[in-house]
């Protein structure tokens, strides 16, 4: 209901229809003499500027729908404080957020909220940051209780400002003005930044978009068009056409917004090097690089390029001018850059991964070791364990933490913590203001957020409502509906009543007039029923109650039945309960009851292939009750397995009874491996045998690499798995490291080239050991000699060297990277003759296992012989003593 003290005006009716519906009385007496209210008058001027540019409609445009809310909520007396949940009177200050929400709160109670809020934010930016109290204050923050958008600590409003911000201590005692508006032209900048201002007088809620007409060019800037200035932004729906950045094609999207995408279009481009060509996309044409390295020949003329490829020159020999060991601490000057640089022998010193310890090993080649074992003393975080471990480890205790968290509810349960706790994870769960909903934030320290549900009051028939926020809707009442009613008649002349009988009328709490026109109700059987509306009525509507205040047992009114039709007079022909054809009788239509003839049944069972061979008798069909009255029984059914033929063919028999319609898809599992035998599939039947036998070859394969060994050489078929052979075994890409027969050279060649040499060398590929593979392809030369030289002459050394007899402390520092270097080397190192004796020593244990075995089936050959003649000569026996007793 609207507020007592407004005015209204009995001089002039207006024309057109207020836009507040909640305005307008309910009442169907006085619905033309009673004036509309100063609220609808408001709502007129305050509109009337948008409206000389897009002109009045039926329905509120969804720009002034929050404008329309407003106004719907103070005529009502609705308008609350989200804070302290008190109505917002017509004088009281006020304050409201001009981000998201535009919610209106109390100016004391938004003050006192942001001042709460600011300095916990500035308590927590303190204890938590390393910042001074003052410099907390100035960068702490509050939120608007609804919305939750941040203010600063400088927007905590300290006057009482109408909605545009232009005048303070608006007027309240002005029937004409709008509570808390100054009642001038808004003038706000319109959104989008177009340069224009709000039109609207003094308003709440957002601004709407602007009206104003004005050409604007579609995305593509190809179609010129008047548009409103807030939806200037279009699409034309055209090929958009720019030039993409490639500068050599068009975008052929449609018409849009935002830069084009990147050019698809492919073609056939040369990466970086120039080496191979390939079709890419346009947009990967410059940044398309292959997988060969560049291997030019760099300026000193020994090295090549190790790089990828790439563009322009390769640089200077990373290998030429200063070059220092690897520890860094010896210069070398002058040295060719295809000679390694030597160890100087002192110390690494290279600092660590822990960063606090160096390295003690010798100048070596190669990064230092990665874990830092040197023992020192560590402290856990909170202080209370202290303990010599090897520096990479960390260190914790088992104490658990009670420092109170900054919520002041929960303390810190962490184990081992260094003080600073982490915030609270636990929910507030502490009631709400409004009494019926829970603080669903984080563990915090003040007041709760308010509740942000807000309750919908409407009419009785819903049309007319607004929201208020919960824990308000309990005083309020109802607004005015000037609706039609919108209740349904409950007989069957619905469509006719409004129309016909009833006057209209508005929305109401009270009881529709009853329906006098003919029932024509149709039977069952299919006459109609002559007599007047004898339906049911729809029950009065209760009095408005949003949520009671007690909960008792409250007697809803019900609706008033209507009086059942007559049975049906009429004389129709009745079949038997078999409904055989040639046994009917005629009979009353409401006469119900049954009779059986002397024919068989002969209905058709529910498998859909047999007939009933019963005598007649009620058929159950979808009226239950007349089979029950009929006291029958149901037909046969049938208990014979199926015997149709599937669909597709399959081996397998259906495993239902006789049934109707088509058998189920068969779902038998069927195993099938895949190509190159890794995995075996499982399919249903019914899909393994729908599938085409190209299909079935595709879903066979188990998609990963074939893992079949290459005929020619020891790599796998790269190839996804396949059925037959793998395709060119002979063209294996793999690389291959190819040696010397000293061992001493090596390169890497492709599989291909590989087996390309052995059988121009007239040797089969498949006949050589994986081991072998690519041994002694290479010719040696001057430097294997020389190589083998050196060898020669450090095993000689390395000989006079262990005959010495060595102190144990200065074996003990020998690092053990060194003598396993020493070690292989010595094994590898074998004279001839060791190999010889080896390999006499194979073939005469070899001999030994043959003579041996060749001995043993022997003497069980003649020990199977002899247990066979014993057995023999033992059944013998027993006949001779068994024919002497008889």
């Amino acid at each position: 209901m609207p507020p007592p003290t407004h005015h209204q005006h009995h001089h002039h009716h207006h024309v057109h229809p207020p836009l507040s519906d909640s305005d307008a009385d309910s009442d169907p007496d006085q619905s033309g003499s009673k004036p509309t209210t100063r609220h609808a008058d408001l709502s007129d001027s305050i509109f009337r500027s948008y409206f000389e540019f897009t002109g009045r409609t039926s329905t509120t445009p969804a720009d002034l729908s929050k404008i329309q809310a407003f106004l719907n909520s103070s005529s009502s007396g609705a308008l609350s404080c989200l804070i302290c949940l008190e109505r917002i009177r017509l004088s009281d200050p006020t304050w409201s957020c001009d981000s998201l929400c535009f919610a209106v709160f109390h100016l004391f109670c938004i003050q006192s909220w942001a001042r709460q809020a600011s300095d916990l934010a500035a308590l927590r930016a303190s204890t938590r940051l390393p910042i001074s109290a003052n410099k907390a204050t100035e960068v702490s923050v509050w939120n608007c209780p609804k919305c939750r958008v941040e203010y600063t600590q400088f927007q905590i409003p300290k006057s009482y400002m109408c909605f545009c911000g232009k005048l303070e201590n608006p007027p309240s005692d002005d029937p004409w003005v709008l509570p808390h508006s100054c009642g001038e032209v808004c003038n706000r900048p319109l959104k989008h930044g177009c340069g224009h201002h709000c039109l609207l007088l003094c308003h709440p809620g957002p601004c709407p978009s602007c009206p104003k007409l004005i050409k604007a060019h579609c995305f593509c800037g190809s179609v010129e068009d008047v548009r409103r200035c807030g939806f200037k932004s279009f699409s034309c729906n055209n090929v958009c056409s720019k030039r993409l950045d490639c500068g050599i094609h068009r975008c052929s999207e449609i018409c849009h917004d935002g830069p084009c995408p990147p050019c698809r279009v492919r073609g056939l481009y040369r990466c970086q090097c120039g080496k191979e060509e390939d079709v890419k996309e346009c947009c990967d044409r410059l940044n398309f690089r292959c997988d060969n390295p560049c291997e030019k020949k760099l300026g000193c003329g020994r090295h090549v390029c190790d790089k990828g490829c790439h563009r322009g020159d390769c640089g200077p020999c990373p290998l030429q001018g200063k070059r220092t060991c690897p520890c860094g601490k010896r210069v070398y000057e002058g040295m060719a850059c295809d000679i390694a640089v030597p160890l100087c022998g002192a110390t690494c010193d290279k600092m660590l991964n822990c960063g606090f310890h160096r390295c003690p090993e010798r100048c070596h080649r190669g990064p230092c070791i990665e874990t830092c074992r040197i023992v020192v003393t560590k402290s856990c975080r909170c202080g209370s364990l202290k303990k010599e471990v090897p520096c990479y480890q960390d260190l914790s205790c088992e104490r658990k933490c009670q420092i109170l968290r900054d919520c002041g509810r929960h303390a810190c349960k962490r184990r081992c913590c260094d003080g600073d706790c982490p915030p609270c994870s636990e929910i507030c769960g502490r009631k709400l203001r409004c009494k019926n909903h829970k603080c669903p934030s984080p563990c915090h320290r003040g007041a709760c957020a308010p509740c942000p549900v807000m309750v919908t009051i409407s009419c009785a028939c819903g049309e007319t409502h607004f929201e208020v926020p919960c824990g308000t809707e309990v005083d309020q009442k109802p607004p005015r509906c000037p609706k039609p009613c919108p209740i349904t008649p409950l007989c069957r002349h619905a469509t006719n009543c409004k129309a016909i009988i009833l006057q209209p009328h508005k929305c109401h709490y009270g009881a529709c007039p009853p329906c006098r026109l003919v029932c024509e109700a149709d039977y069952p059987c299919g006459h109609k029923c002559n007599l007047r509306c004898h339906g049911p009525k729809p029950p009065p509507k209760p009095e408005f109650t949003l949520k009671p205040k007690k909960k008792k047992s409250v007697h809803q009114a019900e609706c008033t039945p209507g009086t059942p039709c007559p049975p049906c007079p009429e004389l129709v022909w009745r079949s038997c309960v078999g409904q055989h054809v040639g046994a009917e009788r005629m009979m009353l239509c409401s006469n119900r009851s049954r009779f059986y003839c002397d024919n068989l049944c002969g209905n058709l069972l529910s498998c859909g292939n047999h007939y009933c061979t019963k005598t007649c008798h009620a058929l159950e069909t979808k009226h239950s009750t007349s089979f029950q009255e009929a006291g029958g029984e149901p037909c046969d059914k049938c208990h014979l397995p199926c015997e149709k033929e599937r669909m597709p063919v399959c081996p397998h028999p259906c495993p239902r009874l006789c049934h109707p319609g088509d058998c189920p898809p068969c779902k038998v599992l069927v195993k099938r491996s895949c190509h190159c035998g890794t995995m075996v599939h499982v399919f249903e039947c019914i899909y393994y045998n729908s599938l085409s036998g190209k299909e079935q070859i595709a879903v066979r394969s188990c998609g990963g690499p074939c893992h079949r060994k290459l005929p020619n050489c020891s790599h796998l078929c790269p190839e996804t798995c396949h059925p037959g052979e793998c395709p060119s075994p002979e063209k294996c890409s793999k690389k291959v490291t190819v040696r010397c027969k000293c061992q001493t050279l090596k390169k890497e060649w492709l599989c291909h080239d590989v087996q390309a040499a052995y059988r121009s060398a007239g040797c089969d590929p498949k006949e050589v050991l994986k081991s072998q593979f690519g041994l002694g392809l290479l010719p040696c030369n001057s430097d294997c000699k020389s190589k083998v030289q050196v060898v020669d002459s450090e095993l000689h050394l390395r000989k006079c060297k262990a005959a010495e007899v060595k102190e144990p402390e200065t074996a003990k520092h020998v690092p053990k990277r060194k003598r396993r270097k020493e070690r292989v080397q010595e094994a590898k190192q074998i004279s001839t003759l060791q190999k010889v004796a080896a390999a006499v020593k194979k073939v005469l244990l070899f001999i030994a296992l043959v003579v041996a075995l060749i001995i043993a089936s022997y003497y069980g050959y003649k020990g199977l012989l002899w247990l066979s003649d014993w057995m023999n000569e033992a059944e013998e026996a027993r006949q001779r003593r068994r024919y002497t007793r008889f």
